[in-house]
């Protein structure tokens, strides 16, 4: 392999992976036997199960969180479909990178009679002038592309290229795989940790799943730092504190079925919820004082603040993004001051999900009737021929207007009427209310 190629051929025949190779690359699964999770995805009759089980394999975009296994995925599909598997990194490299990958699957097709897998990492990394490189060789089948990011591809990958693929989402693993993992990592003495002969406390493999957060790389690489800790105070068990320690983070206290964490934060949204100043403060209190990452706890104001309170009192979203901003710019631990002035504020302010709630009866209308047409009177139209065509036809520009309202719809022909946003008689919302309820009684918008 040259100095300048980043990419690689991670196929079975390949050497093995060096034994001081980090735990959760040497436990990377090797088949779709011991591959954990994505059931909707590797399960019989699924698209992704079916290209591995001898079905045509097609370029995919595989969405997901960090360590819910998108590269163990390329690598089998691959594998599966005896491909050259070229790993490419969008981080480390552009166009240039890109030809040579293309020209080394050209000598690979013509050599082998298969077309290679081409696996970009993290390809929302690419830019619009990288993409449209890659496209004409995803087009005309050079490459089978497979593409891997953490980020929502239907804003990252360009249209043309995003229209050839299909995207395939991956949730965070469920705790039972992640501890399926843990398990399985102590147990093998080949390429895990099994050699050391370590167990590990019930309440401390709760403890790790809990803060891996549905990452299997997160889980084996914080193993692997305990089972060295392990070693050196000469225990055989790993601990709670041991995995704290690796974890740089201590534990909230657990019960015996690992539940607390989520008790704690349970009580914290539904003390806010519930318009409890006092009691949100406790909680959130709990949660910092036992070393939740604040982030964690800010998040979740953010989330609440729309969720909860919406228009209700629309400057509750923006006390809960500048508590999280005042508390990067602070740190511990001073930066508890300005999360728990979000907490009284938010737990304090007028509640409404209208918003929520029109946003998830919007999207239940959007999966049931698909890529509805937008109506010819609000398409742009720059040029004559879309103008001879109607577009724009009929459209009114609602500033023309004295009182701002038009009469034509803005919702798809077939959804014309359709009501998401009920607005409340709560807090600011009841001034919405009232305007649009005059609004929509004279049919305007």
């Amino acid at each position: 392999m040259s100095q300048g190629s980043l990419f690689e051929t991670p196929r079975p025949q390949q050497p093995a992976i060096p034994k001081d190779a980090p735990l959760a690359e040497r436990m990377r699964p090797r088949s779709l036997e011991e591959y954990l999770g994505q059931g909707h995805l590797v399960g019989p009759s699924r698209l992704v199960g079916e290209m591995m089980r001898g079905g045509a394999l097609q370029s995919l975009i595989l969405w997901g969180p960090p360590g819910s296994g998108k590269t163990t995925l390329a690598r089998l599909l691959a594998n599966a479909s005896d491909s050259l598997c070229l790993h490419f990194s969008a981080v480390m490299s552009g166009v240039k990178e890109l030809r040579q990958s293309i020209v080394e699957a050209r000598a690979s097709q013509a050599r082998d009679g298969v077309r290679p897998v081409l696996f970009v990492d993290e390809i929302h990394r690419f830019n619009k002038s990288q993409q449209d490189a890659l496209l004409p060789h995803v087009e005309n089948g050079t490459v089978t592309l497979i593409g891997a990011t953490t980020e929502n591809p239907s804003f990252e990958v360009i249209a043309p290229l995003l229209s050839r693929c299909s995207v395939v989402v991956l949730e965070p693993l469920g705790g039972e795989d992640l501890a399926t993992l843990v398990e399985h990592a102590l147990a093998d003495r080949e390429r895990g940790l099994g050699a050391r002969e370590l167990s590990i406390a019930d309440d401390a493999r709760h403890f790790l799943v809990d803060h891996a957060a549905g990452d299997a790389r997160s889980v084996l690489n914080t193993l692997e730092a305990a089972a060295t800790l392990a070693g050196r105070a000469g225990e055989t068990t790993i601990t709670v504190a041991l995995i704290e320690e690796a974890a740089q983070r201590r534990a909230l206290l657990y019960d015996k079925a690992g539940e607390e964490h989520y008790n704690v934060v349970s009580a914290f949204i539904k003390s806010m919820r519930g318009s409890d100043p006092d009691a949100a403060v406790y909680w959130l209190m709990r949660m910092i004082e036992a070393g939740e990452d604040p982030r964690f706890v800010a998040r979740r104001m953010v989330i609440f603040a729309s969720e909860d309170i919406g228009n209700a009192d629309p400057q509750a979203l923006s006390v809960a993004i500048s508590a999280r901003d005042a508390f990067e710019f602070v740190g511990l631990p001073e930066g508890r001051i300005p999360l728990a002035h979000a907490a009284v504020y938010l737990a304090s302010a007028p509640k409404s999900n209208a918003a929520y709630m029109a946003m998830k009866a919007a999207a239940a209308d959007v999966r049931q009737f698909g890529a509805l047409p937008v109506p010819k009177h609000l398409r742009n139209a720059p040029t004559d021929l879309m103008k001879e065509i109607g577009y724009g036809e009929g459209y009114e520009y609602a500033h023309d207007r004295p009182d701002g309202k038009v009469e034509h719809h803005h919702l798809p022909d077939q959804l014309v009427g359709r009501r998401y946003y009920e607005p409340t008689e709560n807090g600011k919302e009841d001034a919405i209310r009232k305007r649009l309820s005059g609004q929509r009684k004279s049919g305007a918008g």
